[in-house]
């Protein structure tokens, strides 16, 4: 029984050591980002010193990567576990396009709400993680999350069967991005302060403002892209009806 219960004390005091380098890395990736974000920090700030990070983590690698799928490996099982709900209820016929992002946003969300898996700054992690140059989380990010983003670009393709799949691949491609900058920024939390001055900042109508441009991207009439000024004029424009009644001209010569 001694033997045991030194074996548990032991566990949990390796966990503990554990949970305060994760809480001091997540903090500083936040505020600096993977560069700019030093084992010196990460050390002074969780109290422990360089060893510790490499017998648990193998260094600031190691302790990064661990400390991104802490948070997002739960959000991903998620996301695939309502997406395949969605499904399921569909009984086959293609989701709609708001169904299949409500897959991405609601389990977002649900962790934001819950102090224990990341509480408040869980929604700015989820988009600094994304927008961070760093090649260590970039490729980690696309290899371990493969298969979610996998899953989530077929549905778009048969929510949007209309759109090319090179333009849709553009498409949520851009849409990462907005949702990523989004998320990741305190400029955000205060434009919808400046701007909703009776309506409390809140994650739901972070995203419900977001949704509904995010979607109209992605529905959005295919471009035309036949010269440099193309994709910007408007159909009824003059100068787009004057290079269309050229090349018309031109080509029934």
């Amino acid at each position: 029984m001694h033997v045991g219960r030194n074996a548990n004390a032991e566990a949990r005091s390796k966990q503990d050591t554990r949970d305060r380098m994760f809480d001091a890395a997540e903090a500083l990736f936040l505020e600096r980002g993977f560069d700019g974000t030093s084992l010196r920090l990460i050390t002074t700030r969780a109290k422990v010193n360089l060893a510790a990070v490499n017998y648990h983590f193998g260094g600031k690698n190691g302790l990064f990567t661990a400390m991104i799928a802490r948070r997002f490996d739960a959000l991903n099982e998620a996301r695939i576990a309502l997406l395949d709900e969605y499904r399921r209820v569909a009984r086959g016929t293609p989701l709609a396009c708001e169904r299949v992002l409500a897959a991405m946003f609601v389990p977002a969300m649900q962790l934001a709400r819950d102090p224990r898996r990341g509480g408040r700054d869980f929604l700015r992690l989820l988009g600094r993680a994304y927008v961070d140059p760093s090649p260590t989380l970039r490729d980690f990010l696309t290899e371990r999350y493969a298969p979610t983003i996998e899953r989530f670009k077929e549905a778009f393709a048969e929510a949007l069967p209309e759109i090319p799949r090179r333009e849709l691949v553009w498409r949520l491609h851009f849409m990462m991005g907005a949702l990523a900058y989004t998320l990741a920024g305190a400029d955000t939390w205060r434009l919808i302060a400046a701007l909703s001055a009776t309506e409390k900042p809140t994650d739901e109508l972070l995203l419900g403002r977001l949704a509904p441009f995010l979607i109209a991207g992605l529905r959005a009439p295919l471009p035309n892209f036949a010269g440099p000024e193309a994709a910007f004029a408007a159909p009824d424009h003059p100068r787009a009806a004057g290079r269309r009644n050229s090349h018309n001209g031109r080509r029934a010569a």
